[in-house]
Parts: C-alpha cells; sequence; structure tokens
C-alpha cells in the first residue's frame, strides 16, 4: 500500500472532534510513509487531512474539478493538484491514484464517494479497502441501514463488512494492512442468505 484517498467534508461540521479525526488521519497516512489523495481543497476537513500530513511530511495529491478550481478553494500549498473537467472524471482518477479509500464525516457528496468506492468492491472493479472512522458515531445511522440491508437480503454479509469501520484511524489503517476482498458473487438468489 502506497497511497489513500481520504473522502471528507469540505465544510467542518458541529464538532471540533471530526477536524481533529481529520488531522489525525493526515498525520497518520504521512508517518505511515503513504501519500495522501484528497479532493485538493484547503477549507473544511478537507484542508484539515492535507494540511495535518503536510505539517507530518506527507506527499500530498489533489484532484479537483476545474469549476472548483476557478472558486479559488484550491490548497495552494499541496504537493501536486491536479485539475479534471468533472466529478466523474475525479473520482476515476482518484480510484487509481488510491491503494484504499477513507470516509471521514462529510455531506452527501462525501457519502457517494464513499459508497460508489464500496460498489465498484462488491461489483469487482477493485479489491482495495474501503472504510470508514466513525467519530463520535457519526456514521452509526448509515450502518443500521446497511444491517437492515442485508436482514432484507439486498446485500450479503461479506459485502456489508467489506466496509471496514472503527471509531480509531489508527485501528483502521492497520486493518486496512490486512485486508483481503471477499470473492463471493453480489447477487442474492431468492431463499438464499
Amino acid at each position: 500500500m502506497k497511497s489513500l484517498c481520504v473522502f471528507c467534508g469540505s465544510n467542518l461540521g458541529a464538532r471540533d472532534s471530526y477536524a481533529e479525526a481529520a488531522h489525525e488521519v493526515g498525520r497518520l497516512i504521512a508517518e505511515r510513509g503513504l501519500t495522501l489523495v484528497y479532493g485538493g481543497a484547503a477549507i473544511g476537513l478537507m484542508g484539515a487531512v492535507a494540511d495535518a500530513a503536510l505539517a507530518a511530511g506527507g506527499r500530498v495529491i489533489g484532484v479537483m474539478p476545474r469549476a472548483l478550481f476557478e472558486r479559488e478553494i484550491a490548497h495552494p500549498g499541496i504537493t501536486e493538484l491536479r485539475k479534471v473537467e468533472s466529478m466523474h472524471e475525479r473520482k476515476a482518477l482518484m480510484a487509481d491514484l488510491a491503494d484504499g479509500f477513507i470516509g471521514l464525516p462529510g455531506g452527501v457528496g462525501t457519502m457517494e464517494e464513499v459508497l460508489e468506492m464500496w460498489t465498484w468492491g462488491q461489483l469487482g472493479h477493485h479489491r482495495k479497502p474501503v472504510g470508514l472512522v466513525n467519530v463520535e458515531g457519526f456514521f452509526d445511522a448509515l450502518l443500521a441501514f446497511v444491517a437492515h440491508q442485508t436482514e432484507e437480503l439486498f446485500m450479503r454479509p461479506a459485502h456489508r463488512d467489506m466496509l471496514l469501520v472503527d471509531g480509531s484511524a489508527e485501528k483502521l489503517l492497520d486493518r486496512f494492512a490486512g485486508y483481503h476482498a471477499p470473492t463471493v458473487t453480489k447477487w442474492i438468489g431468492r431463499g438464499e442468505r
């Protein structure tokens, strides 16, 4: 594993613990000698994760659609900023650059990015770990819904378990190091569990 992509909010959120978690993730990625891949912004949790990685001597690659770059929210101090034309290109490039994906608190864009990487893993498009740092239970409601999807036979337990979740960023990164993707089919027949 050489690089990790972090998806997180362009806002700081309501709790200081969200920014603290972003700082911890950025610092840990740099301390482990990994490259941080992220959305390229200088604001919100995105800015916090990048600033922490840079402060710890890490390499940081931002990927930003041209329209957002033109709004002047790009981080001026990162190692490399790659401009793309669309959000679709952004996700595809981030997926190519990263060996795993971490979700921190954020809004609908953050959720969409994490869920797409998880979906691509279920479909076998990649065999990379996808995980959430569950800061103060931020993702508990999502995890309850995923449990409901599994109970209602819209998701296999093996695919549910592909989403690694931990309240500790350090423990989550340790779990990433030992990750092995399941090899079960995505589709579930009626009456099958």
